[in-house]
């Protein structure tokens, strides 16, 4: 039972790394063409609905980098990072009413929160009992 399990779990690691390099292509391909279209900054300058638009593009890109760093080092911390970036990709580039903007701020601050609180208690394992400098 053992050997399938540890079967099962490469065929998973495998399966990750397909998808991140097929991630990471994409991402590779958003960029070229978000640096290859200069007019945008030209655009943006006549029209300023235009910076939404280019600030969507780019919060998509920051997520998909987001998303392929969880994919290649799985944490808790990772994914609480991609979870902030989506929603204040959501709150900042969306079309959003001041209550939502308001639970918005709220799930960031929390995210923020259980961030810290989960780094702070992995630190507090790392140091064994009665090894303190105190």
């Amino acid at each position: 039972m053992s050997k399938i399990k540890k079967w099962v779990h490469n065929i998973c690691q495998v399966l990750e790394m397909i998808a991140a390099g097929l991630v990471s292509i994409g991402i590779l391909l958003a960029l070229i063409s978000v640096a290859s279209n200069l007019s945008v900054f030209r655009d943006i300058l006549k029209d300023p609905a235009m910076f939404k638009e280019y600030l969507d593009t780019i919060f998509t890109l920051v997520i998909g980098i987001e998303f392929l760093e969880m994919l290649c080092r799985p944490n808790s911390e990772n994914v609480l990072e991609v979870l902030i970036f989506l929603v204040a990709r959501h709150m900042i580039a969306g079309s959003t009413t001041p209550m939502e903007d308001f639970i918005s701020v709220i799930s960031v601050s929390l995210l923020c929160v259980l961030r810290r609180y989960l780094r702070t208690h992995k630190d507090d394992k790392k140091c064994p009992p009665g090894n303190s400098d105190d």
